[in-house]
């Protein structure tokens, strides 16, 4: 290691060391809330509990038996938030920082292209982003697969496993280490581009979690079944909470015109109406992967043309 890749590796050893630390931290924190939750599941309490949303709920007191997942859901929670952490603290200063301090004259006057000067520090900075959002995205896969999708563990579609888990987390993290580095080295101050670094990954970030929630980036199917028979369960579907009836032209009516479960009173309701089938709008648990790479493709997306743009502004602002 030599030359311009030396000096960026004495630059961000500290950032390097700190990642390394909480992927340690994190690790021993999953090896041991892991190892509680299979010990937990090998008593056999849980034998009994069907897939499913609905609680399982103990013998004679009617309470929910749950696993402690709470842990689980602060990793996913982690891995969301990541994007912000390393756009904030690692990509704002990687280029802003010798920009403020004027050191980059000083590299570029020992015969360092403006290439070799980028490529240096964005290259080992997104190495290491990768290395740690997929270990981290890893941890939490592993950690999760014995209680997943389960009432007592956690669903495929909370926030914190989707979001929090897959090649999404990735894509995110070099998202945000795209964005720190270009906007570190547009603003003339590192704390500048810090607070604008912030406001662009946590605007993302949540822009994300809505696109979700309104099924905007992967639309659900709808499902439809006979009122004279029960609908099948939803079992480990997303459910868009979006029930109704249909007439014998395709309409959709909502569900109240006919609040009743299936049996006669559901049937007497929709002949009376005019009902000759039910539905109701769901993502199957196999639209986690249609989610995952539509978020790796957009945020990947991203983080490609943001750092296209860094290289070309390189030019006039270095």
């Amino acid at each position: 290691m030599k030359g311009s890749l030396w000096l960026a590796w004495r630059q961000q050893r500290l950032a390097a060391a700190s990642a390394a630390a909480v992927l340690a931290v994190v690790a021993g924190l999953a090896v041991y809330f892991r190892s509680a939750m299979v010990d937990d599941l090998a008593t056999g309490r849980f034998d009994a509990c069907d897939p499913g949303p609905l609680y399982c709920s103990q013998p004679g007191t009617g309470l929910p038996m749950l696993l402690d997942v709470q842990p689980l859901q602060y990793l996913g929670w982690l891995n969301i938030v990541l994007p912000v952490l390393i756009g904030v603290f690692w990509g704002a200063p990687l280029l802003g920082r010798d920009r403020e301090l004027g050191t980059h004259r000083m590299v570029l006057a020992q015969g360092v292209s403006r290439g070799q000067w980028f490529v240096a520090r964005f290259g080992l900075a997104a190495v290491t982003t990768v290395a740690l959002s997929g270990l981290l995205a890893c941890l939490f896969a592993w950690w999760r697969h014995p209680a997943a999708d389960r009432s007592y563990g956690l669903f495929w579609y909370e926030s914190p496993a989707l979001s929090g888990s897959g090649p999404r987390v990735v894509a995110a993290a070099l998202f945000g280490l795209a964005a720190g580095t270009l906007l570190g080295l547009l603003a003339r101050r590192v704390l500048a581009a810090m607070g604008l670094t912030l406001l662009v990954t946590g605007a993302l970030t949540l822009a994300v979690e809505w696109a979700h929630r309104a099924r905007w980036l992967v639309p659900p199917h709808t499902y439809v079944s006979a009122g004279s028979v029960p609908k099948a369960p939803m079992g480990e579907k997303w459910s868009t909470g979006d029930y109704g009836l249909i007439t014998a032209s395709g309409h959709h009516d909502t569900v109240l015109t006919c609040p009743f479960p299936s049996g006669a009173e559901l049937r007497g309701c929709m002949a009376q109406h005019g009902y000759v089938s039910r539905f109701y709008r769901a993502n199957p648990a196999g639209d986690y992967w249609n989610f995952q790479w539509t978020d790796t493709a957009v945020l990947g997306g991203l983080a490609v043309l943001l750092t296209v743009v860094t290289v070309l502004l390189l030019r006039r602002r270095v």
